[in-house]
């Protein structure tokens, strides 16, 4: 078993305490010590430069599919040379109404060197074996698709 440690931090900074008055700036520490600055979605009356927790989502699957992508190809003796994913989420409402990130879509560019490089079909297998082995896609109900 693991455990990954999160402590998030916030105090009131408005005069007041109403929906449309509160800040929602906060900081988030993580685990290693890294402290980066949070907020609500700027849709959420949030600030648009601090990292959100729908945006955070997305990058969370982006990441661990990268990450397990990468020791997938270095396993296959592939040479990766850049990873880059442009990664979507879509948040709509559920048949009850309530908000959702209901779709996730990895975009993933993937440059390989060397003389071994992967077919197609090759390519698409790393990719699925990333999905299946993802840590973070294995703990969510969010579709996530690859493109």
């Amino acid at each position: 078993m693991h455990e990954y440690r999160a402590t998030t931090t916030w105090r009131r900074t408005s005069e007041d305490f109403t929906y449309d008055t509160y800040n929602r700036a906060h900081e988030v520490k993580f685990g290693g010590g890294e402290a980066v600055p949070w907020s609500a979605a700027p849709e959420f009356k949030g600030e648009a430069q601090r990292v959100n927790p729908e945006e955070a989502f997305v990058a969370a699957l982006s990441t661990c599919h990268m990450l397990t992508f990468l020791a997938i190809a270095a396993r296959k003796r592939f040479t990766v040379d850049s990873y880059i994913d442009e990664a979507v989420g879509v948040m709509e409402r559920n048949a009850k109404g309530k908000f959702w990130i209901s779709r996730v879509a990895l975009r993933p560019k993937v440059t390989f060197s060397g003389e071994r490089q992967p077919s197609a079909e090759e390519l698409s297998a790393l990719h699925h074996g990333a999905h299946e082995n993802c840590f973070v896609a294995n703990s969510v109900k969010t579709e996530v698709v690859v493109e």
